[in-house]
């Protein structure tokens, strides 16, 4: 027989003071001595450093991109878990409404077999409010919203109607129509291209302001009526055709402050009956005024007794879009002040008066939650949870921030008016906390300052914004459009513009110039 096949030895890893093989035992028993061999090439010290680095660089963009994919499909997900909560929670709502209108089953002539065991019961526990409530107003059937029950409950149970309850009922009904359904937009921004407006000319005619306007504000149960303030103390009303369109002069009111003191900013209350002005606090001036539309003469303004500013400009004011009334006003005190109507009066709390190192600039409400947002001079954006009493988050941004705007269709967007050139108006997510989602701006030629009496003004499908300029244009920004610069610019006026205003149910904008002039421009 022939010798065995030679086996090869099985191939070990290669340590750093040996070679890739053991070494073959000699005859003796001994180990033979490894054979040298030439040095392999290796790469310099340094050289291996750089790639080392390079590497764990590519693996912390590779996570980066993967927790920013994440973080977008989490809130794809939670936005359709609250769509499918909120869909859930109207059906049962619904049903619930079903149940109380429903006649008792006699009334159809149903054999007794047929009846459900469920209905006799209420019908035996609430006679009064089946009969008398339900079945005869049709209020609680169109605006099935919070806070309208309690509205609606005293008036459906109480025959003898005291005088005061009836006013609690025009007054909710009013505010809560013009609450939207949450619309989720925050998954098409930046995601396509701009889509532009076609403007058809404007129409310009004199304010009857004898200095520079300053505010513009829109009623929010009648987008005809539109109100402006100036430097001269005057507070006007006017009225809006779509058909023109045009734009009249209905009423003037003086609304100077006992110090003789113009109104810095104005807000309409929900119902459209008042207008609210604030002042300063210097020199123990009256803050808050308010100007009744249903009263003429010398009660027509009356000024708030309470004074919770310690010094200094006020704002900006702003009432909440939650079911209880109330305000809130901003002043350069670093305050932040909450006003609710207490029937005839108006109760106040300082929110918060630390959490910003300078002016407070521009206040708002979310209307999915009770979080109010504030910004400052001090560059800093704070969401303070109402409930809570404390500060949900805190943003720090480049620039001072003078105006804060939500979203009226997607109840979690945000804009942000800051100072920072071509970056001006910065969008934000209230659920991503302190990440941009979008800043879009303008370069303005007559001048390099950033003015905070410039202010924007959401479309009513909150696609759009409308922005003034120190330049005699209206800035149009669509937000679906991943550029920064305007979509459009349309001339309006011979000076700077200081806001353009959408209308919610004609296509129609509205602005204020410091020519002392009002624009109406109609586009479609």
């Amino acid at each position: 027989m022939g010798d065995p096949p030679v086996l090869k030895r099985p191939k070990l890893e290669k340590d750093d003071y040996e070679s890739a093989y053991w070494p073959r035992p000699a005859s003796n028993g001994s180990a033979a001595k490894p054979q040298p061999s030439a040095p392999a090439a290796e790469p310099p010290p340094q050289e291996e450093e750089d790639i080392a680095e390079e590497a764990v660089l590519a693996l912390i963009a590779h996570r980066e991109r993967e927790v920013e994919r994440c973080k977008l499909k989490l809130m794809h997900y939670q936005s359709l878990l609250d769509a499918a909560e909120k869909k859930l929670t109207e059906a049962q709502e619904r049903l619930a409404r079903y149940r109380e209108r429903k006649p008792p089953p006699t009334q159809w002539g149903r054999p007794p077999e047929h009846r459900a065991p469920v209905p006799t019961p209420q019908l035996a526990a609430r006679p009064q409010l089946v009969i008398p409530g339900a079945n005869t107003r049709p209020i609680p059937r169109a605006e099935p919203m919070p806070g309208l029950k309690k509205a609606l409950a005293p008036s459906s149970s109480s025959l003898p109607a005291p005088p005061e309850r009836p006013k609690t009922v025009e007054k909710k009904p009013k505010q809560k129509i013009e609450q939207k359904e949450h619309q989720n937009l925050i998954q098409n921004v930046r995601k396509s291209v701009a889509t532009v407006l076609r403007f058809h000319g404007g129409t310009v005619i004199s304010s009857q302001h004898k200095r520079k306007l300053r505010c513009l504000e829109l009623c929010p149960i009648n987008d005809q009526l539109v109100i402006t303030s100036a430097l001269d103390g005057i507070v006007s009303l006017w009225q809006v055709q779509p058909k023109g369109p045009s734009i009249s002069l209905l009423s003037t009111t003086d609304c100077f402050s006992p110090k003789h003191r113009w109104p810095e900013d104005i807000a309409w209350h929900p119902d459209g009956d008042s207008i609210f002005a604030v002042y300063s606090a210097d020199n123990s001036d009256s803050q808050v005024s308010v100007m009744n539309r249903n009263i003429s003469g010398q009660k027509k303004v009356t000024f708030l007794p309470t004074k919770p500013h310690t010094k200094g400009i006020i704002n900006n004011i702003n009432f909440m879009p939650w079911s209880d009334v109330c305000f809130v006003t901003g002043g350069s005190d670093h305050a932040v002040i909450l006003w609710q109507e207490n029937d005839d009066s108006w109760n106040h709390k300082k929110l918060h008066k630390d959490l910003h190192s300078s002016a407070v600039m521009g206040v708002a409400g979310l209307q999915q939650r009770n979080t109010i947002l504030s910004v400052g001079s001090d560059k800093r954006i704070i969401a303070f949870d109402l409930a809570a009493g404390r500060a949900e988050s805190k943003n720090l941004v480049d620039s001072k921030c003078m105006s804060v705007l939500p979203n009226p269709c997607d109840f979690n967007l945000y804009m942000v008016q800051t100072a920072t050139p071509s970056r001006q108006l910065r969008l934000f997510d209230i659920r991503l906390r302190q990440t941009e989602v979008h800043a879009v701006g303008w370069k303005q030629e007559s001048s390099e300052s950033q003015s905070a009496l410039i202010n924007q003004s959401w479309s009513p499908d909150g696609w759009y914004l409308s922005s003034g300029s120190a330049d005699p244009v209206i800035h149009i920004f669509d937000i679906r459009h991943n550029g920064q610069n305007p979509c459009q610019s349309v001339q309006a006026h011979q000076k700077r513009v200081f806001k353009a205003l959408w209308h919610q149910t004609a296509p129609i904008l509205t602005s204020i110039s410091s020519d002392l002039n009002i624009g109406i421009h109609k586009y479609s």
